[in-house]
């Protein structure tokens, strides 16, 4: 399996989670800054390299009628600077209100707001990765 990183873009934060050595599990790495954008890059260039991945994924938001919104747009042009600028191999992924699903989480786990905020970003990123794992496995079984 190859290593993926997958991005949970918001405004100012981007949370980042990447598989395992295996490539079998999503786990969350870092949060990252947006801003400055050129520093932001070189970051995630930095990753890509020191962990040899071969795909990134970006969640990509719908609103809840499916259409795209300027959110998803940025997240569109993010790919293709991604994949323009640093050579990348990107992909998007829909997600659905995973920073709620992570909210959720993180509450249920019992941590305070504080300490939510502190990894909010990359427990999204984390659920977009298994979702993105579990639609590749469901394809990989469909072609049997």
């Amino acid at each position: 399996m190859p290593r993926i990183l997958a991005l949970d873009v918001g405004e100012k934060r981007v949370g980042v989670a990447a598989t395992d050595s295996l490539g079998l599990t999503a786990q969350p790495l870092k949060t990252l800054d947006r801003r400055p954008h050129a520093l932001f890059l070189a970051a995630i260039g930095s990753l890509c390299e020191e962990r040899a991945v071969e795909v990134v994924v970006l969640g990509l938001p719908r609103r809840t009628d499916g259409r795209l919104g300027p959110e998803a747009q940025k997240v569109l042009s993010l790919a293709f600077e991604l994949r323009s600028r640093l050579g990348l191999n990107v992909v998007t992924w829909e997600e659905w209100l995973t920073t709620v699903e992570a909210e959720r989480l993180l509450i249920e786990a019992g941590l305070k707001r504080e300490q939510r905020r502190k990894v909010i970003d990359q427990t999204a990123a984390t659920l977009i990765l298994e979702s993105y794992l579990k639609g590749q496995d469901s394809q990989a079984q469909g072609a049997l």
